[in-house]
Formats: C-alpha cells, structure tokens, sequence
C-alpha cells in the first residue's frame, strides 16, 4: 500500500525551509535585487574620482525622445515593478482570507487612514528634506533629481503613477510582507523591524550614505507602526504622499527656488 501524501492544513505554516526559499525569491525579484544593485553602486561612487557630492541620479528620467514611447515605456515600467507585489500577496494569501485584509492594505478605515499617513509622511518627510540638504552639504549624498522628465501633458499622472507604485512595492513587500514571513520563521521582533529597515536603507543607497541612514530610520518606524497595527495602507498613503511631492514638486518648482532650498 502506497502511503498517502501528507494533508495541507489551511491556516498552519509550511515548512521553514520553504518560507526562507519564498522569501529569497520574493526579494530577488524585487527589493532585494534593488538593494544588491544600490550596494555595487554606492561602492562605485566612492571609489569613482569624482567626489560623492558633485555626483547625481535621477529617479524618473525621460526613456525616449518620442512622446508616446516615453509614455508607453513609462507605464510599463509602472505595471511590471507591481508584479512582485501580486506575487507576495498571492503568497500570504490564506483560504478564506485575502492577503490585502491579513496585512490592512483596504479601504476600510479611509479617515484614519489618510490622517495617519498624512502624519507620518510630516514626520519622515520634514526631517528628510533637512537630513537631504546636511548630506549634500557634508558630502555624503549624490544631487538627487527626482524627476527629469520632459514637460508633457502626461508628466504630472505618470509622475503620481510612479509614487504610488515606489509606495506599494515598499509598502508591502519590505513592511507588510516581510514582517509577516519574518514573524512566521520565528523572528524575534528587534530582528523583524531590524530586517525590514536594513533593507529599506540598503536599496536607498544609491543616493549616498546619507539617504540610506535615513532610510533605515524610516524603516524602523514604519516596520514597527505595522507590526503593532497590522496596517500598510496609511504606510502607503504616508510614502505617496511623500514621494508626490518630490516628483511633483521637482518637475513643477523654478530650478532656482530648488537651489535655494539646497535640493540641486
């Protein structure tokens, strides 16, 4: 008599084994292969002749001097970056529970929600402008362009388009997700919120040493925000918000105010 396969049982974990494989795999494909990329670039910044300060990276450059083809790349570029994202909550979902309601990615709380993140966003983002400006002042931080897309009529959504997305790849993949795998391997949480923002801080790097600091201080906070209140939507408001005022605010603001405020 051959013996039978083992049961699956909804609701127990797999093997940790497994977990640590999916894990790997979720953050190859995603953040990462990000981190892994931003580490072999900060060490050729530093070891390149020009100094770390007169350096520069754009986040949102222009991929064509065609504007349709500009566009089209730009929203493909969009919609693949989401497909990890498909691909965690496809994995942390569980039968009779969708993954978006385990880790608070729903509009159920759209008030406290949007006051929350719009809180947080005031939080990160007040002392990032300032730690941004000393680091670039210090030399430890590359001129950050956050958007150097040609003026179109598309500009503006597509540039929206890509903080939403920057915010629902971080979001859930560095807080929701891995916190949740983390937590079912066994992490102690100091290594959970550890974990998640050395990671948030490593594929930040390739702005300089200053922006990855501030990343993993912005990491500790939304890792520990989400493991107290099992919520990433005011996470990914808080990041929108963060990142539609870079972008947007670059794209729109005289280039001499930016230099002003210290953000060339």
């Amino acid at each position: 008599m051959e013996p039978s396969s083992p049961r699956v049982v909804p609701g127990v974990p797999r093997g940790r084994a497994r977990l640590r494989a999916e894990v790997w795999i979720v953050l190859g494909l995603s953040l990462g292969q990000s981190a892994v990329y931003a580490l072999v670039n900060i060490a050729a910044r530093l070891t390149a002749p020009t100094p770390l300060r007169d350096q520069a990276t754009a986040l949102n450059p222009s991929r064509s001097p065609r504007p349709l083809l500009d566009l089209t790349y730009q929203l493909l570029s969009i919609g693949f970056a989401l497909v990890p994202v498909a691909l965690a909550l496809f994995l942390l979902s569980e039968p009779g529970r969708r993954a978006t309601a385990r880790i608070g990615l729903t509009g159920t709380r759209p008030g406290r929600d949007l006051a929350v993140g719009t809180g947080l966003a005031a939080l990160i983002g007040i002392p990032g402008l300032a730690l941004y400006a000393l680091g670039r002042a210090v030399g430890i931080t590359v001129e950050v362009q956050a958007a150097t897309l040609d003026q179109y009529w598309w500009t503006v959504p597509v540039l929206i388009l890509s903080a939403l997305k920057n915010a629902l790849v971080e979001e859930v993949i560095a807080a929701g997700y891995l916190v949740e795998r983390l937590e079912d391997l066994g992490w102690r949480p100091a290594g959970v919120v550890a974990a998640s923002a050395l990671l948030r801080g490593a594929y930040h790097l390739y702005q300089g040493i200053g922006p990855g600091l501030a990343n993993v201080a912005m990491g500790v906070i939304f890792a520990e925000y989400y493991r107290r209140r099992r919520r990433t939507m005011p996470l990914v408001v808080a990041h929108t918000l963060l990142d539609v005022v870079a972008f947007v605010g670059y794209a729109l603001v005289p280039a001499s105010l930016l230099a002003t405020l210290g953000l060339t």
